[in-house]
C-alpha cells in the first residue's frame, strides 16, 4: 500500500521531481568540471562559481518553502512574509551568475583550453539563472493564488528590476546579501547613496538586465504553458489523441 502511494505521488509530481533532479545533476556536473580543472591546472580559477551556485540555491529553497506553506491560509500571513523577505535578499544571487560570463575575458585559455572554460562558466551561469527563474515562478504563483493573477505579474516585473539593481551593487559595489544581514544600517546608507545619485552605468545596466531576465522568464513561462495548451487541445479532440496512441495488432 505504501509503495503504491509513493508510486502515485511520483507519477503525479514527476515533472517537478524531474526538474529538481536535473538541477542537482547540473550542479554536480559543474562541481566535477571545476574540480577536474583544478586538478589539471593546479589553479583555483572558477572555484568561486561553486559558491555562487550555493547562493543561487538559497532563494530556490526559500521559494519552495513559501510555496508549500502557501496552501494553508494561516501561513500566508504568519510565516511567508518572513520567508519572502529572506528570498528577496538572496534572489539576486541567482541571476547574478550571468555576469560571471565576463570572467572568460580574464586570461581564459592560458591554463586550460578556452572551450573548457566556456563550458564551465556557461553551464554554471545557466544553472544559476534557471534556479532564479523557477524560484520567481514559485513566488509568482503564491502571489497569484493569494491575491490575483495581475498582482502576480506586477510582482514579476518589480522583482526583475530590483534583482537587476541588486546584481549591479553585487558586481560593481561589491555588496552582497550577507552585508545586509550583518551590517544593515551601513549597507542601507550606501545603497541609498547609490539610488539618490545614480550613474549612467547603473541606469543602463539595470535596464538592460531587467529586460534580459524578463525575456528569459517569459520565454520559459510561455514554453511551459504551450505544452499545457497542447495537452488541453488533445483532450478536446479525442480523435487527434487517439491517433497518437499505438495501434494494437489483432492476433
Amino acid at each position: 500500500m505504501n509503495f503504491k502511494r509513493i508510486k502515485n505521488f511520483v507519477f503525479r509530481n514527476r515533472h517537478s521531481i524531474a526538474v529538481f533532479v536535473l538541477l542537482n545533476l547540473a550542479c554536480l556536473a559543474c562541481i566535477a568540471l571545476v574540480a577536474a580543472r583544478v586538478v589539471y591546472t593546479d589553479s583555483s580559477r572558477h572555484t568561486g562559481l561553486i559558491w555562487n551556485l550555493f547562493l543561487a540555491w538559497i532563494p530556490f529553497i526559500l521559494a519552495y518553502v513559501a510555496h508549500a506553506l502557501s496552501w494553508k491560509r494561516i501561513w500566508v500571513y504568519l510565516a511567508i512574509p518572513f520567508v519572502a523577505f529572506l528570498w528577496l535578499l538572496f534572489f539576486p544571487n541567482a541571476p547574478y551568475m550571468l555576469t560571471d560570463l565576463q570572467d572568460l575575458a580574464r586570461g581564459a585559455g592560458q591554463e586550460a583550453p578556452l572551450w573548457y572554460d566556456v563550458i564551465i562558466v556557461v553551464w554554471c551561469s545557466w544553472t544559476g539563472t534557471l534556479l532564479g527563474v523557477i524560484s520567481l515562478y514559485l513566488m509568482q504563483d503564491v502571489i497569484s493564488r493569494t491575491f490575483n493573477r495581475w498582482l502576480g505579474w506586477v510582482f514579476v516585473f518589480v522583482i526583475s528590476g530590483l534583482s537587476s539593481f541588486g546584481i549591479y551593487i553585487g558586481r560593481f559595489v561589491r555588496l552582497n546579501s550577507w552585508d545586509i544581514l550583518e551590517n544593515p544600517t551601513e549597507t542601507a546608507i550606501e545603497i541609498l547613496g547609490i539610488v539618490i545619485d545614480p550613474s549612467r552605468r547603473l541606469a543602463a545596466f539595470t535596464l538592460l538586465y531587467t529586460f534580459f531576465f524578463l525575456f528569459i522568464f517569459l520565454l520559459l513561462y510561455s514554453f511551459s504553458h504551450m505544452l499545457q495548451e497542447q495537452v488541453i487541445r488533445a483532450k478536446a479532440s479525442p480523435e487527434q489523441l487517439a491517433s497518437t496512441q499505438p495501434t494494437q495488432v489483432q492476433g
